[in-house]
């Protein structure tokens, strides 16, 4: 067989109908490790309920006599702790499970009041145009000159004291993902808008404008489909922002109650006994919100460039 023969073959196991997206898959072991250590943590999330050997926020579960218990060591009571307990005799373990789930609840409903914020108005600035996209989209870069922590921080503010004293912790979980969602929508606005403001000029919108189609299904059954790409890669990257902000705001004291503790109410609880010498209770929360959010973003970043036809 000739050289330029067995050029012309395709490699073993790719088939023409494979998808760049599969292919770029195939060929980075870094994000098939991403996905696989996010595949882990949202089973550990969906499960925590059952592999979570103790509910660590029920007093009735809990032994203060086994407080402050070492990794792999059992306590007074005989119980083992993987990876140690709290100044409460709080397994860790089964506190990252809890916690666990609601990092990614909040960031999971942040990410989905961001899109039904900024992609419809994405959509109407960017095809109608006018004095509204102008209002936005200077409104948009007002907010983007504030941090988005800061911003958040002032809508968690706001929402906490409009709420009655007795409702506040029982709202806060409602509370973060608005002050989150409300702090995140401006990206989606301006990637939409810019996007629709190249489609609409092209043919098949052209098309549908003749033959009589209303400019609401103009944009939802025409245009959209066409943005659901760089929309599915930003709602990636923001997932894992929205975690982080999530995290950060319960390490500032100002997030989810000790009741309903995340990742972050975890790792504040873990400072304060990091010097005297109960490490575990700081490190394993911390390192399983590094691996969430690096993963999140490794595979972000991946559909960015699988996605991109610039770069097949």
């Amino acid at each position: 067989m000739t050289d330029s023969a067995k050029q012309a073959i395709p490699p073993t196991g790719w088939r023409a109908s494979d998808s760049p997206v599969k292919r770029a898959f195939a060929r980075s072991r870094l994000v098939q490790a991403a996905a696989l250590v996010l595949a882990l943590i949202v089973a550990a999330t969906l499960l925590s309920p059952w592999l979570a050997w103790q509910n660590p926020f029920d007093p009735a579960n809990l032994d203060l006599m086994d407080a402050f218990t070492p990794p792999g060591q059992a306590g007074t009571s005989g119980t083992l702790y993987a990876l140690g307990s709290d100044d409460q005799g709080r397994d860790v373990w089964s506190a990252i499970l809890y916690g666990l789930r609601m990092s990614v609840l909040v960031g999971v409903s942040a990410v989905g009041l961001s899109l039904l914020i900024g992609v419809p108005l994405g959509l109407v600035c960017g095809y109608a145009g006018g004095w509204f996209d102008t209002l936005m989209m200077r409104i948009a870069d007002v907010q983007l000159t504030f941090p988005v922590i800061l911003v958040a921080l002032l809508v968690f503010g706001i929402a906490r004291g409009l709420l009655p004293e007795g409702y506040r912790d029982d709202m806060a979980v409602f509370v973060i993902i608005v002050a989150i969602g409300l702090s995140d929508w401006v990206q989606y606005a301006r990637t939409v808008r810019g996007a629709v403001m190249v489609e609409k000029h092209k043919d098949y919108v052209l098309a549908a404008q003749l033959i009589g189609r209303s400019r609401v299904a103009i944009l939802v059954r025409h245009i959209l489909p066409n943005l659901l790409a760089p929309i599915l890669v930003i709602a990636t990257i923001s997932f894992a922002h929205a975690i982080v902000a999530e995290s950060t705001l319960s390490y500032l004291g100002v997030g989810l109650p000790p009741t309903q503790p995340s990742l972050g109410t975890l790792i504040r609880i873990g400072q304060g006994f990091l010097f005297s010498g109960e490490w575990w209770i700081l490190l394993f929360p911390s390192l399983v919100l590094l691996a969430l959010a690096l993963s999140v973003n490794l595979v972000g970043d991946w559909l960015r460039d699988a996605l991109n036809p610039k770069l097949q």
